[in-house]
């Protein structure tokens, strides 16, 4: 496959056909969205937009969730039209991510470099029960401060689901250091990395190559092809240096419902 044909089933399998367990999926026309109760953010992944209708359709999409009482998260990718519809999303209101567009990056699993292949050294394992978590709310909140409760009751409900998510944990001298997880499409195909993060004091010693290892090779058994993670200023020249390339660009902005 050349990068474009990639691109291409990438828009289709995990931005239009995608499921998510614990979100419902609503599609139209013009956006496929996925609602999420309150105050959790729901997510419009999707948009088929031209120039002549977008901000129509922009309008359309604050009303809904206005009236829901739901704040959303419309994710814009480089190649969606029209061409400046981040703007036009901002001049409605929407808060962009302070943070620069995060990278879109791929792995053929075809085609995995062997820094990856080896067996993973260290003590790196696999949670499988949502009172696991605990170790992975550590690791997060000592990397990115903030509270990460979320984690326990969103990705408990999701370990639940079979094949769904797995989720690791690197230990240092029994002292949670490094985490990272995993999500399959149910539907075959596509799985994307998430929340890589490795606590200050234990950097530079492998942890996050570790923890990433385990993912690619857990991928390669279920037999998916393509591994992508939406990279950041520190994750994307890791990876970079284990094989991923950039596919495209992705942007967050946020619509947080007005307090009366």
């Amino acid at each position: 496959m050349n990068s474009n044909e990639i691109l291409t089933l990438f828009d289709r399998k995990q931005r239009q056909e995608i499921e998510y367990p614990d979100m419902r999926k609503e599609v139209s026309p013009y956006v496929t969205r996925f609602i999420r109760p309150a105050p959790g953010l729901s997510l419009l992944l999707h948009s088929r937009l031209t120039a002549d209708i977008a901000d129509r359709v922009i309008q359309e999409q604050m009303a809904d969730f206005t009236q829901m009482q739901l704040p959303f998260t419309w994710k814009v990718y480089e190649y969606d039209r029209p061409a400046d519809l981040g703007e036009r999303l901002i001049s409605c209101g929407f808060e962009p991510d302070s943070d620069p567009p995060d990278a879109v990056m791929i792995l053929d699993l075809l085609n995995v470099p062997p820094s990856l292949l080896t067996p993973v050294q260290g003590d790196v394992r696999r949670i499988t029960h949502a009172d696991q978590l605990e170790d992975v709310i550590q690791v997060e909140q000592q990397v990115w401060g903030g509270s990460f409760e979320w984690i326990r009751a969103r990705m408990g409900g999701h370990l639940e689901v079979p094949g769904y998510l797995s989720v690791f944990v690197a230990s240092v001298d029994q002292q949670p250091a490094c985490t990272g997880w995993i999500y399959y499409n149910l539907k075959g195909g596509f799985a994307s990395l998430w929340g890589g993060s490795t606590v200050p004091d234990y950097r530079q010693q492998g942890l996050y190559t570790a923890v990433l290892a385990a993912r690619v090779q857990e991928a390669i058994q279920r037999g998916y092809r393509f591994l992508t993670i939406d990279a950041g200023a520190m994750s994307g020249p890791i990876v970079a240096r284990h094989g991923f390339q950039v596919l495209t660009h992705a942007t967050t902005y946020d619509w947080k419902i007005e307090e009366n």
